[in-house]
C-alpha cells in the first residue's frame, strides 16, 4: 500500500496504489492569474492544501495511515520550493508513522502509469510537459534520450504565449480553447535532428497574434509545434524500429496531438497508447505507482531523503 506525493510544480497530487491498482487519485492546483507560477506561492498552496489531500485521499481509498506501507514522493525534477513541501510532508507522515520513503523521478512516473495503462511493452516514448520535452527508449535499466527540446518545454510554450497575449490564466488547456477555429498562418520550424526549439517560434507566434489576431496565431502554434513532435517521433520511430509509440505528460491530453500522432502510428504500421488525462497531469497516483516499481531497489529512512531539481530521467538507474 503505497501513498505518492507529488509537488513538482503548480499541483499537489496524492493518490494510493495497492499492488499497481489504483485506490485514490486527489489533488488540488495552484492557478496563478495574469503571471507565471511564482515557486513561492505555489509552496504556500501546497503547504495550505496538504492536510485536506491527505485525509481525501485516505478517506477515498478507505484506509488509514497505519495501513499504508511505505510513501513515495517526488524527488525532482521541479521548482525547488514545491518539491521542499512535498519532502517535508512525507518525512513527517514516515517519522510520525514508522514508513519508510522512495524518492520517485518525476518523468519516470508518467511513463511508468502511462505504459501500465496502455499495456505497450518497451515503447517509444514522447514525453511531453510544461519543462520537459523529450524523446526516450528504456534500455538496460536506464533511460536513453534520443532527441529534446533544446531551449524550453512544449508546455511552457504554450503558457509563455498565452501571458505574452494578456491571458489571465495561461494554460494550454485555456489556449486551446481559444485556438478553435483558427487559420493557419506560417510560423518558424526548427527541428534538428531529433531535437526541437521552440523560442524562435514563440517569438514570431507573438508578433503574428498582433498582426492576424490572437486565434489565428493560437491556432498556428499548436499545429506548427505538434507538427514538430510527430516528425521528430517518427524519424526516432524508424531509428529504433518499436512496435508501439506512447506519449505522456501534461501536453499528452491536448486531442489534437494524440490525433496526429495516432494518424502517424496507424500510417508506420505501430501500436499507439495515451493515458486518461487524469494520470496525464500532475498527479500522485503516478508518484505512487512508480515508487511501487521502484521498491526492490531499495527505501530510505526519511532523514536520508533529499530532492533534486536538475534530475534528469537519463540519471536515473533501475537496476
Amino acid at each position: 500500500m503505497i501513498l505518492g506525493i507529488e509537488s513538482t510544480a503548480h499541483t499537489l497530487g496524492m493518490g494510493i496504489v495497492h499492488r499497481g491498482k489504483v485506490l485514490s487519485n486527489i489533488g488540488d492546483t495552484y492557478k496563478p492569474r495574469n503571471e507565471g507560477i511564482v515557486p513561492r506561492k505555489a509552496a504556500d498552496h501546497h503547504a495550505e492544501k496538504f492536510a485536506r489531500i491527505l485525509d481525501a485521499n485516505l478517506r477515498k481509498a478507505g484506509i488509514q495511515m497505519r495501513d499504508v506501507d511505505a510513501i513515495a514522493y517526488s524527488e525532482g525534477p521541479g521548482l525547488g520550493a514545491c518539491l521542499k513541501v512535498g519532502l517535508v510532508g512525507a518525512k513527517y507522515l514516515a517519522l510520525k508513522y514508522g514508513k519508510r520513503m522512495v524518492g520517485v523521478n518525476h518523468p519516470f512516473a508518467h511513463i511508468k502509469i502511462a505504459e501500465g495503462i496502455a499495456g505497450i511493452r518497451k515503447p517509444l516514448i514522447l514525453y511531453v510537459s510544461g519543462g520537459n520535452t523529450q524523446l526516450l527508449v528504456e534500455h538496460k535499466g536506464k533511460f536513453r534520450i534520443l532527441g529534446e527540446t533544446l531551449d524550453m518545454g512544449a508546455g511552457n510554450l504554450f503558457d509563455s504565449f498565452g501571458r505574452g497575449i494578456g491571458m489571465e490564466y495561461a494554460h494550454g488547456a485555456e489556449l486551446a480553447k481559444l485556438a478553435e477555429g483558427g487559420k493557419y498562418v506560417p510560423l518558424p520550424y526548427v527541428v534538428k535532428g531529433m531535437n526541437l526549439s521552440f523560442s524562435g517560434l514563440l517569438t514570431q507566434a507573438a508578433k503574428e497574434a498582433r498582426k492576424h489576431g490572437k486565434r489565428d496565431a493560437a491556432y498556428s502554434l499548436f499545429e506548427t509545434s505538434f507538427a514538430m513532435l510527430c516528425e521528430v517521433t517518427e524519424r526516432a520511430l524508424f531509428l529504433t524500429r518499436k512496435k508501439g509509440v506512447i506519449v505522456c505528460g501534461g501536453v499528452a491530453q491536448n486531442r489534437r496531438l494524440q490525433g496526429m500522432l495516432r494518424s502517424m502510428c496507424r500510417e508506420d504500421g505501430v501500436e499507439f497508447g495515451v493515458a486518461p488525462d487524469e494520470y496525464n497531469r500532475d498527479n500522485g497516483a503516478m508518484i505512487a505507482y512508480a515508487g511501487e516499481l521502484i521498491m526492490k531497489k531499495g527505501m530510505k529512512a526519511p532523514e536520508k531523503c533529499t530532492v533534486d531539481q536538475g534530475y534528469r530521467i537519463d540519471q536515473l538507474r533501475l537496476h
